[in-house]
Formats: structure tokens, sequence, C-alpha cells
């Protein structure tokens, strides 16, 4: 429990607290406007300066380190792990903690705020402060909070969230750990939510953009790599396989040559051949002039000639055979000689062909140095290739087989949370009933909270009369809180004080308002705890109740927006 809030503030209302209920009122004074509405009084700055001091974020906008009170040194009396303990802390030096009390037996006075919050955690809530779970496990700031909720934070919006930004793998393993259940089970929820998120922004990048070259779909990378690998595992054989030849090029230009030159040959060869075939027909046709023929010119010339006609006929004729053998004569020697130039020719290019299918076997079999390199490094950049298509379709083959192993670990979540259900029964029963029992004290029927299985870790539901209300809804809250409270005696633990704002009473019937204060009242006495509520006055007496005197639990201190120096600080300050 609280026993002082104190400040050397010289203006700040210290406040003294005593066991059970206690009721720190903001009231209205006679000669106050209507402008002056006590929201400044410094209902929600109590709440404010209780985080500060068990170890919350002092950003540069936190109440303790405006300009007009940071340099005030705040302090809380306290019972931490039942032995009385001092907290101080100043804005101005945030980091710094002291605290003295017999808790420390070590004689350390001085905390930074993660030591303290450590300490907090271990003697308050028995949280190991050796435990690392990579920010998967339960804190104290985060099962605090449900004990001093913050109106700033959002905490007034639904019981099981102590703050609007609350995320849900935090309040469950925060309620599972509160409640004596297997918070580790909501943890690997986490994880698995954690693990979701990232593959669907995976999925978004793998397609389209840049990163959609980079991964692609395993379909399309399962065909490229095959492809690929066949042509990797040709090149290695040729590799293997491959001889250099050093002489390669001079065989090479050799083999050329002698193309060359047999090409040379079979076109004198074509021209050769066409030339005989002309002088076998001229030989064919060369005949001497038939006898009739031969007789009628020398008839003709006897007659038109008579005096020029001076040789007989039968030397003509033998001239004429003489010219016709001279003819052929030359035209057959003319033919031997063409053919033998297409024999020698074509035994030069059998010669040449013979050398030429030497030099290419031998190029078949070896290769060039240049090549075989080239060749080397051909296989290199293939290996490559394949090695980046096949981790891209492993990373293919993960993004997209991912989904349905988070789904089966879903599900084998969802059957160690009904298991851990089952064994944990009673305790789980515990809390259940002591949720309807805190709201059939409030409510002629009684309101249900309901913890189920889903694939999502465990839901809780509320279900109460008119719970659409605002009313209703905050006080669904103060049954859940009640109901924490419930356990955490019944587990010996927690901070062993519960503190609700004056926002958890707005909107909120007068009737149930006195209700709730008494139900509070008599759940504090009965359990052991402190109740420190803020109210304004008139909302806290609109109704009475018989057997409960809502003044004897009212602070002294009373704090009012209507005069200057009546709020909680003393003073004004923005």
């Amino acid at each position: 429990m609280i026993h002082r809030i104190y400040s050397t503030l010289p203006t700040f209302k210290n406040l003294d607290f005593k066991p059970g209920l206690n009721v720190l009122l903001a009231e209205k004074s006679a000669g106050a406007t209507s402008k002056q509405t006590r929201n400044r009084a410094g209902k929600t700055s109590l709440i404010e300066i209780i985080h500060f001091l068990t170890g919350a974020k002092a950003e540069k906008d936190a109440l303790c380190r405006s300009e007009a009170i940071v340099d005030a040194t705040f302090g809380m009396d306290f019972d931490l792990a039942g032995l009385r303990t001092s907290i101080e802390r100043c804005g101005a030096n945030k980091s710094k903690i002291s605290v003295t009390g017999k808790a420390f037996q070590s004689g350390k006075s001085r905390f930074s705020n993660s030591e303290w919050i450590s300490v907090l955690g271990e003697k308050m809530f028995n949280l190991d402060p050796q435990v690392n779970e990579e920010g998967r496990s339960p804190t104290f700031r985060s099962l605090f909070a449900y004990f001093v909720r913050r109106q700033l934070g959002g905490a007034f919006t639904t019981p099981e969230k102590q703050a609007t930004m609350q995320q849900l793998g935090d309040l469950q393993m925060a309620l599972m750990y509160m409640m004596g259940l297997d918070w580790r089970i909501a943890r690997d929820w986490q994880v698995i939510r954690d693990r979701e998120k990232t593959l669907e922004e995976l999925k978004k990048a793998a397609g389209a953009g840049a990163f959609g070259s980079i991964i692609g779909k395993a379909a399309d990378l399962r065909t490229q790599l095959t492809v690929a690998e066949a042509r990797l595992n040709k090149l290695r054989e040729e590799v293997e396989s491959f001889r250099v030849l050093p002489e390669y090029r001079e065989l090479e230009n050799e083999a050329s040559q002698h193309t060359r030159e047999i090409n040379d040959l079979a076109n004198g060869n074509t021209l050769d051949l066409s030339a005989i075939q002309d002088i076998e027909e001229a030989i064919a046709s060369e005949e001497p002039p038939s006898l009739d023929d031969l007789e009628a010119v020398y008839k003709e010339a006897g007659v038109v000639l008579p005096d020029i006609v001076s040789k007989r006929y039968d030397d003509v004729k033998s001239f004429h055979e003489s010219v016709v053998r001279n003819r052929r004569d030359y035209l057959n020697s003319e033919l031997e000689t063409a053919r033998a130039r297409v024999e020698l020719r074509k035994q030069q290019q059998a010669r040449l062909d013979e050398r030429r299918a030497e030099i290419m076997g031998i190029l078949k079999s070896h290769g060039a140095l240049d090549h075989f390199t080239r060749l080397q490094g051909e296989v290199a950049r293939i290996e490559a290739n394949v090695e980046s298509l096949r981790q891209r379709f492993e990373s293919a083959e993960k993004l997209e087989g991912t989904k349905t192993e988070l789904e089966i670990e879903r599900n084998l979540l969802v059957l160690r949370l009904r298991r851990d259900f089952v064994e944990e029964k009673e305790r789980l029963n515990e809390a259940i009933l002591a949720f309807e029992e805190t709201s059939r004290q409030l409510y002629e029927s009684a309101g249900s909270m309901m913890v189920e299985e889903t694939s999502n870790g465990p839901a809780f539901k509320f279900v109460m009369q008119g719970s659409r209300s605002k009313g209703i809804k905050n006080m669904q809250i103060f049954c859940f809180d009640m109901m924490l409270m419930r356990l955490c005696a019944k587990r010996c633990f927690g901070p062993g004080l519960l503190v609700h704002d004056s926002h958890l009473f707005d909107g909120v019937d007068g009737r149930q308002v006195i209700s709730a204060l008494r139900v509070g009242a008599e759940t504090a006495e009965e359990l052991g705890f402190q109740y420190i509520v803020t109210m304004n006055e008139d909302d806290a007496f609109k109704e009475t109740e018989v057997g409960f005197n809502l003044n004897d639990y009212v602070l002294p201190v009373r704090i009012t927006d209507a005069t200057e120096d009546g709020g909680l600080f003393g003073m004004r300050f923005d």
C-alpha cells in the first residue's frame, strides 16, 4: 500500500493514505465559476505521479518534466514486498532514482530507471529478472498499469486493455500470467503474429518492385533452375573431357589452307572437264567433205573458172584428208593433256583431303587453350546463376510454405491453450466467479466474463446487461479490476493497491457509483489491499447507501480548480 506521496515543491499538497478505501475529492468552491470545472485540480496528476515513481518513461511532454515543476523531487512511501520503502525521483534527473528501505539490505540507494523496474517486477509480481524473452514476456510496467489505469493512455475503454495502444500479445501474456495460466502460450502466439506480419510484407514486396525480381514465384523458378542445372552439367562434362592442343591455331589455319586449295583444284577440274567435252565433240565432227560434194564443186569451178582450175581432183582430195587428219591429231593431243591435268588435280585433292581429315580429327578431339578458358568462364558464370536461382527458389518455397506452417502452429497452440484451460480449470473458474460476484453486487442481473480459445489466442469477452452504454462499460472495468485483486490475493503477489481515476465513473448512474465504492471498500478490507479513488465531490454524493458512509474514507486534503492554489500542486501551470 501507499503511505504517503510528497514533493519538495513548497506548494504541493502532500497526501497521506491509510489501508482500505481512500477517496481524494475535488470540490467546487462556492466562488467558483462555470468555467472552473475541477478538471485541472490534480486528480489525474496523482495517477501520473504514481506512474512516474514506479518507472514510467518521462518523455519531454510528461507531467513531471513540465518547466514549472521539473526541478521538484517527488516521493512516495509505500510497502514493497511487505517492507516500508521510500522512493524519490526528479524530472530534471529522471534516470536516477533514490530508494531507501529495509527491502534493500545491500545498502544500494540509487538505481537507474531500468534497474528500478526490474526490482519492482521481481518484488511485486515475482518476475524473474534473468528471463529475457526478446521482449516477449510479462513486464512490470505492463502488469502494473492494470492496477493504476491511466486515462491519458486510454485505459478506460475496455476491461482487458490497460492502454489503447496495448498489443494483443502483451495483454494476453499479462492476463494469463496474473490468472495463473501458461503465459508462454500467448508469447508463442505473438511470435506467430510477428512472423505472419513479416510474411505479408515479404509477399507484397515479392509481388512487385525490385524485390519481386529477387524472389519471384516458386513455379517459375523451379523451371528456370532445372534448365540452368542441365546446361551446367553439360558444360561441366565438356570441360572434364576437354584436351588442350597447343598447335591448335596452326593446324586450324593449315586445314583452312587445304580447303581453299581443294576448292581451287575443283574449280580447275571443272574448267578442264568442260574443255574435254568440247574437244570430244569437235573430234566427232571433224570429217572431210564427201566425194559427191567435192565433185560438184569442181564441175562448177570448171565451168565458171576453166582457166583457174590447175590441179587435179585427186590432189585436192588428198589435201582435204590431210587437213582433217592434222586437226584430229591436234584435238586428241589437247584432250589427253586436259585429262592428265584433271587426273593430277584429283590426286592432289585426295592428298589434301586426307591431310585435312587428319587435321580435323585432331581438332575435333582437342581444343584451343583460349577456348578452354572461355568454357571454364562460362561454367563459372552459369554456376553463379544456378546458385542464385537455387537460393531464390528456396526462398520462394519457404515464403509460400510458411503460411501453411503457421496455420499448423496456430492449431497446435489452440490445443495447448485448451489443454492448459483444462489443467488450470480451478484458476480459470476463480477468475470467472470473481467477476460474476462483483457484478452481482452492483446489478440485479450479474455480468459474466468469458475466456475463449481462438485461433488467435485467448479472447476475453464481457457480458453485462446494457453494456452498450458508457457507464455499464466502465463498470465492466471495475468488476474486472476487482477480479484481478482477488486473483493477486489468492496468489500472494501484486502491488497490494488499486487506483481508480474519476474517469472510471463517467456516465455511471449515481446508484452504481455509490454501490461500486461500497463494494470496493468491502473487497479491500476483505482481501487486505488499498483502494484509492479520485472523484468529483458532487458525483460522489449523488446517492447514498444505507450502512455505508463515504465520508469515512475521504482524505482530509481536498483539491479544487476554483482557485489558483487549490490544485494538487498548489499552483497552475501548463
